[in-house]
Parts: C-alpha cells; sequence; structure tokens
C-alpha cells in the first residue's frame, strides 16, 4: 500500500549517478507495508501487507518528474491470527476476493532535504482512491553485495482513517487511525 510510497522516495534523492529517468523494480522479498492501530484502549494491534510489485522512474538530475507505480493483493494480509485476517476480508471491512489489490500511483514528489522527501499519490484501497501523503526516507543506495546491481532502500510512513476507505466497523472504539510504515527495496531494471 505505502510500500509504492517509498519507492518514490528514490525518485526524491540525488545519491545515484544517472542523467534521464531510469527504471528500477519492487524487490518483492525485501518490501513490506506494516500497520498498526489501538485496540480498545488495551493493545496496540499490528499486521503486515507483503507481496507488491512495482516500479519507479527515477530522474536524478529532476526529482520531481519521478513517478512510482505499486500493486498488492488484498488478500497478502497477515496479522498473525487467522481469525483476525479472516475477519478482517469480511464484509465488515474489506469484502476481498482473492484478485483484489491496494494500489499507489505517484501524482507529485517535493524533495525535502538530502535523503527525504513528501511523496503525494493515489491510493487505492477496498475500492476507494483518496490521495494520500507519505515522509519517505532514503536509507541506501549502492551495489548489492549478493545481486551485484544497483540497489536502493527507503522507509515511509503515514497516518490514514480507515472510515475513509470504507473500512470504519468500530470505530472509534477501534482507533479509526490506522499508522503505517513502509520499508521497501528497489533494483535498477537490465
Amino acid at each position: 500500500m505505502k510500500s509504492l510510497v517509498l519507492a518514490a522516495a528514490l525518485a526524491a534523492t540525488a545519491g545515484m549517478a544517472s542523467a534521464a529517468a531510469e527504471k528500477y523494480v519492487l524487490d518483492s522479498s525485501h518490501s513490506q507495508v506494516l500497520f498498526s492501530y489501538d485496540h480498545l484502549g488495551y493493545s496496540t494491534t499490528f499486521g503486515m501487507f507483503s507481496g507488491f510489485e512495482g516500479e519507479i522512474m527515477f530522474d536524478q538530475e529532476d526529482p520531481t518528474n519521478s513517478s512510482v507505480t505499486v500493486s498488492m493483493p488484498t488478500m497478502s494480509m497477515f496479522t498473525g491470527w487467522e481469525k483476525r485476517e479472516a475477519h478482517f476480508m469480511s464484509a465488515d471491512f474489506f469484502g476481498a476476493e482473492e484478485d483484489d489489490m491496494i494500489t499507489f500511483t505517484s501524482t507529485a514528489i517535493e524533495v525535502t532535504g538530502e535523503d527525504t522527501a513528501k511523496i503525494t499519490g493515489d491510493l487505492t484501497l477496498n475500492d476507494v482512491t483518496k490521495s494520500v501523503v507519505l515522509d519517505a526516507v532514503l536509507n541506501q543506495t549502492g551495489t548489492h553485495p549478493m545481486a551485484n546491481k544497483d540497489w536502493a532502500g527507503f522507509d515511509a510512513t503515514t497516518t490514514l482513517l480507515r472510515s475513509d476507505f470504507n473500512l470504519g466497523a468500530f470505530a472509534p472504539a477501534v482507533s479509526d487511525e490506522v499508522e503505517v510504515r513502509i520499508s521497501i527495496e528497489a533494483s535498477k531494471a537490465e
């Protein structure tokens, strides 16, 4: 979900040598979207999504001309408890089917520092599309020691309101606000 936005952070950095937009693809095995929310004031409950696919077009000369698109299966959610996952996929929340996807497409990138950016994009979740802003940080770029190719890693954060995406069941007892933390890796396309 936000992993898409992290990929856009690559586009907002100036640490990679290139004069034109270059394509990077997400490393699905090292990219996750973590989420947490307050459960009735008693605990903080966590979950994650994985299995993304996506690409970043990175223009180092003008990072604002870069872009990112990402998608992941709604049913890739993992919470550590099968009954909770089944409840989230039920009509109370997602009403998810096997081919339902969460997507993100960047619409603007604002460079805010040497390794930081605000990435604005359209998040489609539960058949609702809303503009969201991710606070992104470039963790590192360089040659991957095992893959022997250009690589980049990013983190990003945002806060979503479940009710904005028709997922507001049991709010406000169960927090409407969901904290999202994204961590991704991307490799330069061949």
